[in-house]
């Protein structure tokens, strides 16, 4: 592990075998950039990074880059058709950004060795006034060659249950093969309920015919009701997948979707988010933590 102070912005990096990992454990938790460096002298980009883009600081949170937290609710929070608020499940209606306060958050960094880091979440005065809990928030990442985890941790220090929906939202760098585009790219999932975000707040039913990174019918698609905890995507002809993994991948715990979505057709990235629950579930919660205990939520991303 290498410390790192690049115009301020204290990183962390990883190298181990082939890859180099490189976090900012204190903004947002955030992992950067993953990439791999082959003999050859090749480098390829599995989470994308922009250049020239800051490593920390006031701008950060806003990269389109990384892998932001999602917490306290992932996605957007609304009620009555009103967008950005929540009603507590003691009646209380209070704000709620969208994809919560932690990806814009501080964080003190509890843990940091060879394999990894853990960082707890400092709340602020806008996260208590949305989430109004006597809570601890903890993310760690565990780094291995050619894959990683990530587990958000909620600890539960009220005397009442508390509701979250958490989840990730890495960009994924594709295409990533030279001479390849995104219509060479697919999805491979077992999920059996497919649907659209069509606005902040409204959802359709989808078709699940083309899973081509091209198709018009993955931008913000959000694939549900899975068999299996995990979905693979790569290029069509089965070579080096990308696997992401939800808990132990054999059960499914209720609320598991992926959301995928980019900000334009020629966008360097492609999102494939897990997330705990769908969206809107503060209206619905899905996950609850009760008093005195800890509920997490594991993810394993992996080359295949």
């Amino acid at each position: 592990m290498e410390n790192l102070n690049i115009g301020g912005a204290e990183l962390l990096k990883w190298n181990i075998g082939a890859s180099a990992f490189l976090a900012n454990p204190k903004d947002g938790a955030r992992l950067m950039n993953w990439y791999l460096t082959f003999a050859n002298g090749d480098v390829r980009d599995v989470i994308y990074w922009p250049e020239n883009a800051p490593l920390g600081g006031e701008n950060f949170s806003a990269v389109r880059g990384g892998i932001p937290i999602l917490f306290p609710f992932a996605g957007n929070s609304s009620l009555d058709g009103k967008s950005g608020v929540w009603q507590t499940p003691d009646g209380e209606i209070r704000p709620m950004k969208r994809h919560g306060y932690a990806s814009s958050g501080s964080f003190n960094l509890e843990i940091a060795d060879d394999s990894g880091f853990s960082a707890k979440f400092l709340p602020s005065e806008d996260f208590l006034q949305a989430y109004p809990y006597d809570c601890e928030f903890y993310v760690r990442y565990r780094f291995e060659e050619l894959m990683f985890s990530c587990e958000l941790s909620l600890f539960n220090k009220s005397s009442a249950k508390i509701p979250w929906g958490a989840g990730l939202h890495p960009y994924f760098a594709l295409p990533w093969k030279a001479g390849t585009e995104r219509k060479h790219y697919r999805l491979l999932t077992d999920a059996k309920k497919f649907v659209r975000a069509e606005d902040s707040t409204a959802l359709s039913p989808a078709e699940a015919k083309d899973l081509s990174f091209d198709s018009p019918n993955m931008h913000n698609l959000i694939v549900s009701k899975l068999k299996t905890p995990a979905v693979r995507f790569g290029p069509k002809n089965g070579e080096e997948d990308v696997c992401i993994q939800v808990g132990d991948g054999y059960n499914t715990p209720p609320g598991t979707c992926f959301v995928l979505w980019s900000e334009s057709e020629s966008a360097p990235y492609y999102c494939v988010e897990p997330w705990m629950s769908p969206p809107n579930s503060s209206k619905k919660p899905v996950h609850f933590v009760d008093p005195g205990k800890t509920k997490s939520f594991l993810v394993t991303i992996a080359l295949a």
